[in-house]
């Protein structure tokens, strides 16, 4: 079977797309910081400081699969976090395409994450698709630079996907489980005016599409991961409510409690826009979680 090279494989999306790809048959090892002996995954070690890695991670890829960033919503946006955001994605990419190069690695593919921020925190009547510019704001600039530093691939000729994805729902961490934990004490509302969109995908579907994105070699360039069902902020958390048996009857969050506690980066909650899935339907995918309630109900209906 082909081999697989992940970086962030031990974050939440690259831990779940490991295991989907082991019980496909497919080989797969990781990159990381620190060797981890106990892993039963094959772990190579790479340094951002010191633009290293293991020669033997390139030689061993057939696919690599670029999921390494920092969170966006871990922090506060200071001057330095957004510098850290956007290094931990475009130095990382930047590192290696150096080593491929360098090694004159002939690839089968290079798959990149990257975010619907790419259209920017904007609340429109547009839906927004892969043709569209990137926005001129923080996360449209940091989406864009991303991708740039993807694209050089294509000049060694090599088959390049970019996943743009939005909200991830998963059972462990994102920000599915912050919107949990405050409806099972009994206290959703909507954020700000609440008509505000959520893109978001069942991390299920997010994987398949990795998936799909290395067994399909006529995809390349940019693809949307958000599910077909397009739900506003209100609606998205009187489901969640509805699936957990809780209330919904507080009042919206206002902007400006939102905006004190975040700062600038309330506006990734506050605003957003529908987000086209057209090219990846059209691609042939089929999305087994098409529909918000639905992906609810997998995650939390039984709990």
């Amino acid at each position: 079977m082909p081999k697989v090279l992940l970086t962030g494989g031990n974050g939440l999306i690259g831990k779940h797309l490991c295991k989907k790809l082991q019980e496909k048959g497919y080989i797969v090892a990781i990159l990381s910081r620190k060797k981890n002996v106990s892993s039963e995954t094959q772990v190579f070690t790479w340094d951002l400081e010191k633009m290293t890695i293991e020669n033997e991670a390139i030689e061993f890829a057939d696919y690599i699969v670029h999921l390494a960033g920092e969170n966006i919503g871990d922090k506060r946006w200071t001057t330095k976090r957004k510098q850290q955001i956007i290094d931990s994605r475009v130095k990382t990419a930047d590192l290696i395409f150096r080593k491929v190069k360098d090694q004159n690695k002939n690839l089968k593919a290079f798959i990149s994450a990257s975010a619907v921020g790419y259209y920017g925190a904007i609340t429109s009547r547009h839906i927004y698709c892969e043709t569209d510019p990137a926005s001129g704001d923080f996360l449209g600039d940091t989406c864009n630079k991303w991708e740039q530093s993807v694209n050089k691939f294509r000049e060694l000729g090599l088959r390049t996907v970019i996943i743009r994805t939005a909200v991830v729902l998963t059972k462990k961490g994102g920000a599915l489980s912050k919107l949990t934990t405050i409806a099972r004490i009994g206290i959703s509302s909507a954020l700000g005016n609440g008509k505000q969109y959520m893109p978001w995908i069942h991390i299920d579907d997010l994987c398949n599409i990795y998936i799909k994105a290395i067994e399909d070699s006529q995809m390349t360039g940019p693809y949307n991961a958000v599910a077909p069902d397009q739900q506003t902020n209100k609606e998205f958390s009187r489901l969640i409510a509805q699936v957990l048996r809780k209330p919904f009857w507080f009042p919206n969050i206002p902007a400006f409690v939102l905006q004190m506690i975040l700062g600038k980066m309330s506006g990734m909650l506050l605003k957003g826009s529908r987000i086209s899935s057209e090219k990846i339907r059209m691609a042939g995918y089929d999305f087994q979680f098409p529909n918000l309630k639905s992906a609810l109900f997998d995650l939390f209906g039984k709990n």
